[in-house]
C-alpha cells in the first residue's frame, strides 16, 4: 500500500492556523494574557471606551495582541480547510483570492515587518500566487 500526501496551500493555512492557536495557548507564547482573558470566560477583553485614548498603562496592548493572534489562527483554519476543498478537486482557486490573500498578507508585512507574517505567510502567498497562474494556464491550454 502507497501513501501519497500531497501537500496543498489549504493544508499549510490550516497549519499556520493550529500554529497560531497553539502559541496563543502556550505559557512560552501568549498563555499568561489567554489566562487573564480566560478568567472573564472571554467576555470582556478589554475595557472599551474606557481604554481610549490609548495611553500608556491604560490599555492593555499584550491582551489585545493575544486576542487578535489567537482569533487570527481560528479564522486562518475554516479558510484552509476551503481552499484544501477545492485543490483536492483539481480545481483552480480564483485568481481574485489569491491576489487579495498576498494583498491582506503584504499588509501585515508593512504593519509588523519582523513576524511570521512577513517569513512564512509571505513566501506561502507568493507561492499560491504563482502556482495558481501556472496550474490556470495549463488547464486552459488542454
Amino acid at each position: 500500500m502507497k501513501l501519497r500526501w500531497k501537500i496543498t496551500n489549504g493544508m499549510l493555512l490550516i497549519l499556520i492556523g493550529l500554529l497560531h492557536v497553539q502559541l496563543a495557548l502556550s505559557p512560552d507564547g501568549a498563555g499568561q494574557q489567554f489566562q487573564q482573558m480566560a478568567e472573564t470566560f472571554f467576555f470582556k477583553v478589554s475595557k472599551g471606551l474606557d481604554e481610549l485614548p490609548i495611553v500608556a498603562g491604560k490599555t492593555n496592548s499584550e491582551i489585545f495582541a493575544a486576542f487578535w493572534f489567537f482569533y487570527f489562527g481560528l479564522l486562518l483554519i475554516p479558510l484552509g480547510l476551503l481552499v484544501h476543498s477545492i485543490e483536492k478537486e483539481g480545481r483552480t482557486l480564483p485568481h481574485y483570492f489569491t491576489i487579495a490573500y498576498l494583498i491582506a498578507v503584504l499588509i501585515g508585512c508593512y504593519m509588523i515587518p519582523n513576524s511570521g507574517m512577513t517569513f512564512i505567510m509571505l513566501p506561502h502567498a507568493i507561492y499560491m500566487l504563482v502556482g495558481n497562474c501556472v496550474k490556470s494556464r495549463k488547464t486552459r491550454a488542454k
